[in-house]
């Protein structure tokens, strides 16, 4: 193999995958892919079980996007069912709805004391707008006070020390603002005009992307057995700090642990997803067969526990943001305008929250720049 007419894709989750069937397919170039894990479609990775549940290894997906292009670009390679996330927790022991929007304020609160609550609601914020929590907090009306501080206490505090490992006050405003007040009953997680789970599940959909003639993939194999070769271009999907040998210092980042258990009855709980902010360690439980409505007379959850991530013991999933950790991802960065045709992208190469469909945007835009 002449590898300087090949491209290096590593990381063979949505984002590697996307590039390299853009070029495979659109520029006709050869592209290989590599991944250290011995699966494909990264932390979108499923599987049917023994139960045939489809399992979400790495914790629930759900597909939502409000991009015609990108919805218009992964509707190649599967069709979705029109599931709509619901997610409910515990608040004082009541199972509502989160985020908190006017059906959990009933849920909650004396059907008195939620009404006034919601006409002043309504007196101060638009309907079907949603107000992040911090904000929510500046009011001057002793009722709303008292909603806020609700609010912060029972569904943002503890499920952020837990999810963060920190006090919220030390989380940067960018996760304040995905705990919001929701001035509507819509009971949807996500409100996007494209909503859904693929009908063969993820992997099924990196597999079909990844399957061209112009593609070859290695599992197991780490970046840095080919580091030496010269290639046409790179596209790394991987650390960018790990790409740089750490020379600046490791970026932080939040990891996550799945119990998993299966229990000999249809259902666990009333939905895919319940939250618990103030009780247990665990932040979540999720439960797989809702989302392609699965039929068994078993049913598998998954605990999920947040941690810090470790060099070595788990995986990287949430980078943390914080001022310093941007000034020194913006070093690597800096670096990486030394490598010509060396690009960046995804969650760890951009270090950047991305849901599914803007790490699939983001993918498409790095294609496009490489055609300019």
């Amino acid at each position: 193999m002449n590898t300087n007419e090949i491209n290096l894709v590593v990381g063979a989750g949505f984002s590697g995958a996307v590039i390299a069937n853009l070029l495979a397919s659109e520029l006709g170039e050869g592209v290989l892919v590599i991944d250290k894990k011995d699966h494909i479609a990264g932390n979108c990775y499923d599987f049917r079980d023994k139960n045939g549940i489809m399992i979400h290894k790495y914790g629930s997906h759900i597909f939502h996007t409000n991009s015609e292009k990108v919805w218009n670009f992964i509707k190649q390679f599967t069709d979705f069912n029109t599931y709509m996330h619901k997610v409910v927790g515990y608040l004082d022991g009541i199972e509502t709805h989160i985020p908190f929007n006017f059906n959990t304020l009933y849920d909650v609160f004396p059907e008195s004391f939620a009404r006034r609550l919601e006409e002043k609601l309504l007196d101060v914020f638009e309907i079907n707008t949603k107000v992040p929590i911090l904000e929510f907090q500046k009011q001057d009306d002793d009722d709303l006070k008292f909603l806020a501080n609700y609010v912060y206490e029972k569904i943002f505090l503890h499920y952020t020390t837990k999810q963060w490992g920190v006090s919220p006050q030390d989380v940067d405003g960018a996760v304040t603002a995905r705990v919001p007040v929701y001035l509507s009953k819509d009971n949807r997680y996500f409100q996007d005009k494209y909503q859904g789970i693929p009908l063969e599940g993820y992997t099924k959909v990196v597999e079909k992307m990844l399957d061209h003639k112009n593609i070859t993939l290695k599992l197991g194999t780490d970046y840095k057995e080919l580091k030496d070769k010269e290639f046409k271009r790179i596209f790394y999907t991987g650390p960018i700090d790990e790409f740089y040998d750490y020379k600046f210092g490791q970026l932080p980042y939040r990891s996550v642990n799945f119990k998993f258990e299966t229990y000999d009855k249809e259902y666990y709980q009333s939905g895919a997803c319940v939250n618990y902010p103030c009780n247990y360690d665990f932040t979540r439980i999720h439960e797989y067969k809702y989302y392609l409505d699965d039929k068994s007379d078993k049913t598998v959850i998954a605990k999920e526990y947040s941690e810090n991530f470790e060099l070595g013991k788990n995986e990287r999933y949430y980078p943390i943001p914080k001022d310093e950790n941007t000034v020194l991802y913006e070093q690597y960065l800096e670096e990486s305008k030394k490598d010509k045709n060396v690009y960046f992208l995804g969650r760890l190469g951009d270090y950047k929250y991305y849901n599914m469909d803007s790490a699939i945007e983001r993918a498409i835009e790095v294609f496009e720049e490489v055609c300019e």
